[in-house]
């Protein structure tokens, strides 16, 4: 029975997500701490290995993400939901009690597949709110995953001081409750009659992409998200690092700053988001949040004290905006029974810029902070600004293609 109204659906819907990133923010602090001592390196090297560990978990979800969004188009959310967040409890922990480095990359790998549910939850938005309310709701998704990174990151800080693997375990009991919880409580959002066959062709990277390019607009608005999820991959990857190496903040502090990061995103994408789409529209939110956000990177890049980490987290949060904008005129352009489909080539495309984008920062970063030659350990944010810029310039372009609605 699919229940229709948002307000009861898409609130645990919004708590799924919310327990999906505090898991993965718990994980955030302590990932050097914990390369440290199976590795024995200094943050440049296992910087580097950090950002294969993300190639890991990018390349499966890259390949998994159109599959779950085509099986959660054929059998609907609920399902697609409960299981992958379970089974995202188990792979947490067979990374808390990984060995060696094998084990914590079998777990990324587990990570990746089961990180692809987001399209699911996603999905549940276009199924029951309608266009015009879509960017409010998919901007309330992402402040509850914001939210994630506020307690994730602060509590992962605060256990990593007692063990490095206690906030693995943390995220494993967070997941699998979820999961009991949603057992429960959790109301399938597409109706039978919206379902559609699992196909195999569609249901893979390229081919949900091919069928997303029929649509111009909307692999238009993909490009600009791929540059925009490019450009974050600094911030997703050497923060920690950079910050250790540069400011020598300890796992709390890392945490806390995060933990800011996410409390001011949630704060843009949870409240501000959805009155600045129906005051100015789609269109104009997605281009004020990038103009108004991508200056971030140069501060972070330029740096000359640990203060403006804190200003440049502030400026980056308004960025927040753009994604959910871009979500909302994407899903009006597409079909009601290829939502997870339009979810899935967005994932997709993100986790392109996660398959290459960690280990171009990582190495960015152990290249210019190893002492050798140009040292400039703020590279990778420079090198982010740059991509900022094309990523507001494809969006300018596009947008000349779009009537506001």
């Amino acid at each position: 029975m699919t229940d229709q109204r948002p307000a009861s659906t898409l609130i645990f819907v919004a708590f799924i997500v919310f327990v999906d990133m505090v898991g993965m923010g718990l994980i955030i602090p302590v990932m050097p701490a914990l390369l440290e001592s199976m590795t024995g390196a200094g943050e440049e090297a296992t910087a580097q290995i950090g950002g294969w560990l993300l190639f890991a978990y990018a390349i499966m979800q890259f390949i998994f993400a159109p599959i779950v969004g085509g099986i959660s188009d054929r059998y609907g959310r609920r399902p697609v939901l409960l299981v992958m967040l379970f089974l995202l409890g188990i792979d947490y922990v067979i990374m808390a009690l990984a060995p060696d480095l094998w084990w914590l990359f079998a777990g990324r790998l587990l990570s990746g597949i089961m990180g692809a549910s987001w399209t699911a939850a996603n999905s549940c938005v276009a199924d029951i709110v309608s266009p015009e309310e879509r960017g409010k709701y998919f901007g309330i998704l992402g402040g509850a995953g914001a939210s994630g990174f506020i307690f994730g990151p602060a509590l992962g800080g605060m256990l990593g001081e007692i063990s490095v693997r206690l906030p693995f375990f943390a995220a494993a009991v967070l997941a699998i409750g979820g999961s009991i919880v949603g057992y429960f409580i959790l109301r399938e959002t597409l109706p039978k009659d919206r379902q559609r066959s699992f196909s195999c062709a569609r249901a893979n990277p390229l081919g949900t992409l091919i069928q997303m390019a029929k649509t111009p607009v909307v692999i238009g608005f993909i490009t600009v998200i791929f540059f925009m999820q490019l450009a974050s991959q600094s911030t997703f990857t050497v923060w920690a690092y950079f910050n250790r190496f540069q400011w020598g903040w300890s796992e709390f502090e890392l945490g806390l700053s995060v933990a800011l990061y996410g409390l001011l995103l949630a704060l843009v994408q949870g409240v501000l988001t959805g009155k600045v789409v129906t005051r100015f529209g789609a269109k104009r939110t997605s281009l004020y949040g990038l103009l108004l956000g991508m200056p971030s990177f140069l501060i972070f890049a330029f740096a000359s004290a640990p203060w403006m980490m804190i200003v440049g987290i502030f400026v980056g949060c308004l960025s927040g905006m753009a994604f959910p904008a871009l979500q909302q005129m994407m899903s009006e352009r597409i079909s009601e029974d290829a939502q997870g489909e339009l979810q899935g080539a967005i994932a997709s495309a993100i986790s392109v810029t996660s398959i290459f984008g960690p280990v171009v920062m990582t190495t960015t970063f152990g290249h210019f902070a190893d002492g050798e030659g140009v040292f400039f350990p703020g590279a990778p944010f420079a090198l982010s600004a740059a991509i900022g810029v094309a990523a507001i310039l494809v969006l300018a372009w596009n947008l000349r293609r779009v009537k506001e609605t």
